[in-house]
Formats: structure tokens, C-alpha cells, sequence
């Protein structure tokens, strides 16, 4: 007796369903982990970073992405702080091109 093709191609098909889902759970799985382990703690880290940087204020000792040591002299409103590298010596750098701070000044109180 003979298997026809139509009969063999109708077999696979019982199972359509689930087997479409079985195939893609380990891709599924890939991805939730892939998720976990390094998209979810880079858009921490990038959230931390933010708030860091909106944080700035004049006196605040901070390292640049380049390395430089410098002290924040002048926040700027167009995304820009001054930073003194030396005595007489200030800088403009971009806000997001702070790595992190060394030192918070602690903010002025208003007990007089």
C-alpha cells in the first residue's frame, strides 16, 4: 500500500498549532532573557546617568567622559555646564559628556 503525498502533508498539519508555538519558544526565551540581562540594566544605567546629570550644580567636583577633573563653576539652561580644570582655567563641556561626580556640594539652606 502507498502513502499519497496529500495524506503526509495532512499529518503535519493535526499539529499545526502547537507545533508553530513550540518552534518559537526558545526564540521567545532567547529574547526574555536577552531583556533581563542586558536591555533592562543599560535603560537603568541610562535613567541613573539622566538624573545625574540634571543634578548638576555649581560645586560639584565631576570627571568627564575625556578624563578631566574639574570643578563645576556655571550650570548652563542650553545643556552646557562650565567646569574649572585649573586656577583661571574653565571649560564648556555638554551635560551628558559627565561621567560622574566626585563631590555634591550640599544645597544652601534657608536657616539664617
Amino acid at each position: 500500500m502507498f502513502i499519497t503525498p496529500a495524506y503526509a502533508q495532512d499529518a503535519g498539519a493535526e499539529m499545526g498549532g502547537f507545533a508553530a508555538i513550540g518552534q518559537f519558544l526558545p526564540l521567545i526565551l532567547i529574547f526574555v532573557i536577552m531583556y533581563f540581562l542586558l536591555i533592562r540594566p543599560q535603560q537603568k544605567k541610562a535613567k541613573e546617568h539622566k538624573q545625574m546629570v540634571e543634578a548638576l550644580r555649581r560645586g560639584d567636583s565631576v570627571v568627564t567622559q575625556g578624563g578631566i577633573i574639574g570643578k563645576v563653576t556655571h550650570v548652563r539652561e542650553d545643556g552646557e555646564v562650565e567646569v574649572e580644570i585649573a586656577q583661571g582655567v574653565k571649560v564648556r563641556v555638554l551635560k551628558q559628556t559627565i561621567l560622574q561626580v566626585l563631590s555634591k556640594t550640599e544645597p544652601a539652606s534657608n536657616d539664617n
